[in-house]
């Protein structure tokens, strides 16, 4: 097992957010600056030393699996299964458990484009030996902002890049932006089926219950994170810098499709 490190990335959503984009292709295949989601996300795994991926597909599976058959030199070692086109995120993984490799595994939406150091992070967790732990980041608030500093209004803002919120009538609680990446070690989430299996909302049902029951942590990572749930935040990426390149120069390598 020490040899692999396995990242599960959710796809089989149906995008319904991105109107007539959503409807022709699975969320993780629109493009960003003319590429696919997924093809950000697999290159930075593989930057970061993942090298089997599981991909539990659903909505327009052909497509994707088209896709990697396309992209074949990125990475080495790819599962996909097919886990239905209206099944649940909690039902999928369920699908997908037995073939986790690694004894940690990431686990991240499909729908992101990220660029920070996620190798430091799961060793980290390895070496602290965490059972769980859960990636915050930067985000941008696309609305108006007022600041105060000492009960005085300083100044406004619209596209305020923030990582944390105060939340009403809580004192000493911070609620950090969740990135929909985790590290969760295998052994505990093949103990803790029946909690997800059938679960309508996986994260809602699980994650507190390993935050309660196992060694959590939580990594306030750096670098640059875009969650593209809608046609805004399309349009938002499409108008952001960028750096296609530090992507492309990735080192290639071999396919291995597993069907």
């Amino acid at each position: 097992m020490s040899k692999n490190r396995t990242a599960v990335i959710l796809c089989g959503g149906k995008g319904t957010r991105l109107g007539l984009i959503g409807r022709k292709f699975p969320k993780t295949l629109v493009k960003a600056q003319k590429k696919e989601i997924l093809w950000y996300i697999l290159r930075i795994l593989k930057k970061n030393n993942f090298n089997h991926i599981i991909l539990p597909t659903g909505y327009k599976s052909k497509l994707i699996k088209q896709f990697i058959i396309k992209n074949h030199k990125i990475i080495s070692n790819i599962d996909l299964v097919e886990t239905g086109i209206n099944t649940n995120i909690g039902k999928r993984i369920y699908l997908i458990k037995e073939k986790i490799l690694s004894k940690n595994f990431l686990l991240l939406n499909g729908d992101a484009i990220f660029d920070f150091n996620i190798n430091k992070i799961f060793l980290n967790h390895q070496n602290k030996n965490n059972d769980f732990t859960l990636i915050s980041s930067e985000i941008t608030y696309p609305y108006g902002t007022i600041g105060v500093k000492n009960n005085r209004v300083v100044d406004f803002r619209r596209n305020l890049v923030y990582e944390a919120v105060k939340v009403r009538n809580k004192n000493n609680y911070i609620a950090y932006n969740y990135t929909g990446m985790s590290i969760i070690n295998t052994k505990k989430l093949l103990q803790n089926c029946k909690i997800f299996k059938n679960s309508s909302n996986f994260e809602i049902d699980l994650f507190p219950f390993f935050i309660t029951k196992y060694k959590s942590n939580i990594v306030k990572s750096k670098g640059f994170w875009h969650s593209i749930d809608n046609v805004k935040d399309l349009i938002a990426i499409n108008n952001k810098k960028l750096s296609i390149e530090k992507y492309i120069k990735l080192s290639k390598i071999k396919k291995k499709l597993n069907r």
